[in-house]
């Protein structure tokens, strides 16, 4: 009996030494892969900090931010990999000019392989990913743009007035799922047009919450769990994009105009499949009606999460700074004198005030902050740090946007005047859109969107904000949104207020 206690506590002392030398080499293994960048002095065994990135994700992220504010570079550990936050924008530019398969890898969101698949426009490199972004070129042309101009107004002027009829009875609303459901519909009306019927319209808005609530939680892959019902719910979405794929080949094969964004997507995909048909070659790639289903996902989800942020944001900036509202409301009375009318694309490009409080919100409040890579192999990102291999990056596009501007952390749209030109000459800080071959497609139609959607709400609605402590404070989720629940009064009239002795 005694031998026996005695072997026990043997292996509970070889095994405790054994743990313990495992735990100072994780320690020490990434103090060296840090070198003389700041770091945390102390992190919990395999967990590092992931506990509070996401716990207190806002103040992690804002921790980081101040440590890499003299070398423009941090590092920490996030459940056992090894990252690093890119404050410098010159840094951030060089992770976004080498996205190749060799170098850097655009992550986009942490399981978003998992969801989108390997085969992504996100996760692809090299020719394959040159020529799909040259055969969308035609999506956002001057002529689709302008089509898309007319669906964005209609859908915004539309959810306006159901926002008059919810706040008919003096009650403020939580905004931000009234915006995400203007900007999913929006979406819906622009990329698929009427291929989808008020059925599908209903599966596809209910698919995509689980969709949207999956990405925001831990990967259980089981039955039950949010991640489990986005990872069902994402083939059944792009199936019934797929369907709408499929008619929309029908109607362009009868030369129709295009009337939403598949069909020009479908346009130029029939033209490469009639070319391949006469030079005896197998159709291109991303040309079935599941591929081509699949990327107008991707556009889907560029455009919902990223946008409502940004709309949100524009309703808390314009709302705080009357003064800008009202010169806002000065140019659009300009140009448009009959607020009733329909906007057409050239009064849009004539809205210069308007364009830079579009740009002034998506500075100061970039939507997406982060953009996560990985690191193929070793980098060189300064003369004296290499990002070691499988390393996570993270250049930050909020920081980035404090860099050079005057007055940085003031809202101040007139920085991008005709006089002031901070925007040519701050160009390589605006990284709202990325940078390098993964830039944006679609980032004139997201400006556009914003621009149609503040001079709508500044000439058709007044609100007004329910003000909470720390209302203003930055939340994840994922994409930047107000902190608080974001409650806002809406009236349906400008000239209207909340009766509390206000004019």
């Amino acid at each position: 009996m005694e031998m026996g206690t005695g072997w026990w506590d043997e292996w509970q002392i070889i095994v405790g030494a054994a743990v313990a030398v495992w735990l100072v080499y994780e320690q020490l293994s990434y103090v060296v892969k840090g070198k003389h960048l700041p770091g945390p002095k102390f992190l919990f065994p395999f967990f590092g900090d992931g506990i509070r990135v996401i716990t207190d994700t806002t103040k992690f992220w804002d921790d980081q931010a101040k440590a890499a504010a003299k070398v423009g570079l941090a590092w920490n550990v996030l459940f056992g990999r090894f990252v690093l936050f890119v404050r410098d924008s010159e840094m951030s530019q060089k992770i976004f000019a080498n996205v190749k398969p060799d170098v850097f890898h655009l992550v986009g969101h942490p399981f978003g392989k998992k969801l989108f698949g390997e085969d992504n426009l996100i996760f692809m490199f090299g020719e394959e990913h040159r020529d799909l972004r040259r055969r969308l070129a035609p999506n956002f042309t001057y002529k689709a743009l302008g089509l898309y101009v007319s669906i964005q107004e209609r859908m915004i002027r539309k959810h306006i007035s159901q926002w008059i009829q919810l706040h008919k009875d003096g009650s403020p609303r939580t905004m931000r799922l009234l915006l995400r459901d203007l900007n999913l519909e929006t979406s819906q009306e622009t990329f698929v047009g009427s291929y989808m019927d008020e059925s599908m319209r209903a599966q596809f808005k209910q698919d995509y919450h689980y969709f949207n609530t999956g990405l925001m939680t831990f990967p259980v892959n089981l039955p039950g769990f949010a991640f489990h019902k986005a990872t069902k719910a994402v083939p059944r979405l792009i199936q019934a994009l797929s369907v709408c794929a499929g008619k929309s080949k029908q109607r362009m094969t009868r030369g129709e105009e295009p009337s939403c964004l598949m069909d020009f997507l479908v346009e130029e995909t029939l033209k490469e499949i009639h070319e391949a048909e006469a030079a005896g070659n197998r159709p291109p790639k991303h040309s079935t009606d599941w591929e081509i289903g699949a990327l107008v996902f991707d556009f889907l989800f560029a455009a919902q999460d990223a946008s409502t942020s940004s709309l949100a944001w524009s309703l808390v900036f314009l709302e705080k700074h009357p003064e800008v509202l009202q010169r806002v409301r000065e140019e659009q009375r300009r140009i448009r004198p009959d607020f009733t009318a329909p906007i057409t694309p050239d009064q849009l490009k004539e809205m210069s005030y308007t364009l830079m409080v579009v740009k002034e919100v998506l500075r100061i409040r970039p939507p997406a902050t982060l953009v996560p890579h990985i690191a193929s192999s070793d980098f060189e990102i300064t003369d004296t740090y290499k990002v070691p291999r499988g390393t996570i990056v993270f250049p930050s596009l909020l920081e980035s946007s404090f860099q050079g501007f005057t007055d940085p952390y003031k809202f101040d749209p007139d920085r991008f005047s005709p006089d002031r030109q901070e925007d040519v000459m701050y160009k390589r800080n605006w990284l709202v859109f990325g940078a390098g071959p993964h830039q944006c497609v679609g980032q004139r139609y997201a400006m556009n969107h914003l621009t149609l959607f503040v001079a709508l709400v500044s000439t058709l609605i007044n609100v007004e904000r329910v003000r909470t402590p720390d209302c203003d404070d930055i939340n994840y989720t994922p994409t930047i949104s107000p902190k608080d629940d974001f409650f806002f009064y809406v009236f349906d009239s400008i000239s209207r207020r909340r009766s509390r002795g206000m004019s």
